[in-house]
């Protein structure tokens, strides 16, 4: 059997996955554990020989990923600064993402 990959799109990012992978997406309100289906724009075979390109999904084509946690991303510091007038603020930043590990593609 041959493996397969697929690009997924979630979050208004595309993502390109194959089964068993471990991926960071933007937060989704699914518990954890729980599956979740991707939208499928492209499924193929590593070698190449069988591509099926979605208009805009592939129809028929299935990511079947579960929710493996949900967590908090490296923060991130913003400043501001106005030179002359001893303007100085700080604030940091933590993207919330879902943690997704891809189990099965079926084209």
């Amino acid at each position: 059997m041959t493996t397969m990959f697929a690009i997924v799109r979630t979050g208004g990012k595309q993502y390109l996955v194959r089964e068993g992978q471990t991926l960071r997406i933007e937060k989704v309100p699914v518990k954890e554990g729980e599956p979740l289906d991707l939208d499928v724009l492209l499924v193929a075979d590593e070698e190449g020989k069988e591509v099926k390109v979605g208009a805009p999904t592939v129809a028929g084509a299935k990511v079947l990923a579960r929710v493996a946690g949900h967590g908090l991303g490296e923060k991130v510091m913003v400043v501001k600064y106005k030179p002359k007038v001893r303007y100085k603020r700080t604030v940091g930043h933590r993207q919330p993402f879902t943690a997704v590990k891809v189990e099965k593609i079926t084209a």
